[in-house]
């Protein structure tokens, strides 16, 4: 493939005029994240009928040209584990990249490992070896060396082989419709983590009480502004566990947290009178104003069931070509029990994971069947790597 550098607006509208006319385009990012609020895009990658090209954001500015080409209708695009390419879009353009087709998804759907590598897939399944190096490099110092482009543009090279090999595999085995209901599913979660109650992934909190998640959320709500005020990460304006234990306190008199063990920082005493602002408006908050609790406790027996069956269904999956970590998780399964003993507590209408589509078809069948009693499970081979056998009675 050859390749070209792209460094003024120019050159990026001419290249812009270029994709609108291809059916495909693949494309990866390069960003730094650990410095600042939101991750700093550095480098795009993309591959299009036969070529290559290294767009650089930094020499350029405004690539707004060049998300809304990816946006529009006309094309598919291609990634690999596309989060944050699909977040740089987002924040561009406010839509996603059209027709996405991901390969780590994809792959997946055939019973390949999930999440896997980009390396891995390469070599599985194009029998090639991705070439290494410059894994270390800031991609914010200017000037690029050639084999720092070089080394960029390999996570591009070979996506639309990828995506070639895993659509006729999918298609093999009439998986088509489920990877286009997942990449409809990844988009819409993308779409809702932009917005939607992130307060609740603070470490530690989920246990909480009702009125200290209160305390847990208003102060998240403190650090994102301050810490995009700041343009840093926002553990560098307060870790989780502190907003956990000022959580725990419940008091927003300015002593009680500046006597709290790692409040101690001489940037933190000054945000103290901020920061008690807000544990008061949380506390002055009326009861029915407070962050529902979403955690309850397990009856033993389904807490026994879950552990039994989920690791009926990694062999389950494995049968059935497909990758047990993408079809659910150990919760999903507990959710699925709980669902059929009627102790889901899901919002009204709402279906488990693993109730609903492909999954239902894979496992979730299956694994109510189990729950019925109208199937068994026996060990059939313990050496084998599918030792377990199901048995309808």
């Amino acid at each position: 493939m050859s390749q070209q550098i792209i460094i003024s607006p120019r050159e990026l509208s001419a290249l812009c005029r270029r994709l609108a006319t291809s059916g495909s385009i693949a494309f990866d990012t390069e960003f730094v994240s650990e410095h600042t609020y939101r991750p700093q895009l550095c480098l795009v990658q993309v591959a299009c009928d036969g070529e290559m090209f290294a767009i650089d954001p930094l020499a350029i500015g405004d690539l707004t040209e060049f998300w809304q080409v990816l946006a529009a209708p006309g094309h598919e695009t291609i990634v690999h584990a596309g989060r944050e390419e699909i977040n740089f879009c987002l924040a561009a353009v406010g839509r996603p990249p059209a027709n996405l087709f991901d390969v780590q998804i994809a792959s997946g759907l055939i019973g390949l490992e999930y999440p896997a590598g980009y390396g891995n897939l390469i070599y599985k399944l194009l029998g090639a070896t991705p070439r290494k190096g410059e894994t270390r490099t800031d991609w914010r110092r200017r000037p690029l060396s050639d084999k720092q482009i070089d080394y960029a543009l390999e996570d591009v090279r070979h996506l639309h082989p990828l995506r070639d090999k895993l659509h006729g595999r999918l298609a093999e085995l009439e998986r088509l419709s489920w990877l286009a209901a997942e990449m409809a599913a990844f988009e819409e979660e993308v779409i809702h983590a932009r917005s939607r109650e992130r307060w609740r992934k603070v470490t530690g909190s989920s246990s909480l009480s009702s009125r200290s998640q209160a305390i847990v959320r208003e102060v998240w709500l403190w650090r994102e502004s301050e810490a995009e005020r700041r343009n840093c990460p926002v553990r560098r304006v307060l870790r989780d566990d502190l907003i956990v234990e000022l959580a725990k306190r419940r008091s927003a008199d300015p002593k009680q947290i500046r006597a709290v063990r790692g409040m101690e920082r001489g940037d933190l005493q000054r945000h103290v009178p901020a920061i008690a602002k807000a544990i008061e408006k949380s506390l002055e908050t009326p009861d029915e104003k407070c962050p529902e609790t979403v955690r309850r406790d397990a009856s033993p027996q389904l807490a026994m069931l879950g552990q039994f069956l989920s690791s009926a269904l990694s062999s389950i999956c494995r049968a059935a070509e497909v990758a047990p970590s993408l079809v659910g998780t150990p919760n999903d399964v507990r959710d699925l029990i709980a669902y059929q003993l009627g102790e889901y507590d899901g919002a009204e209408g709402e279906k488990p994971a693993l109730a609903e589509g492909w999954r239902a078809e894979v496992v979730g069948q299956l694994l109510d069947d189990l729950l019925d009693g109208k199937v068994s499970i026996r060990i059939r081979d313990p050496r084998s790597e599918q030792p377990l056998a199901f048995e309808r009675e």
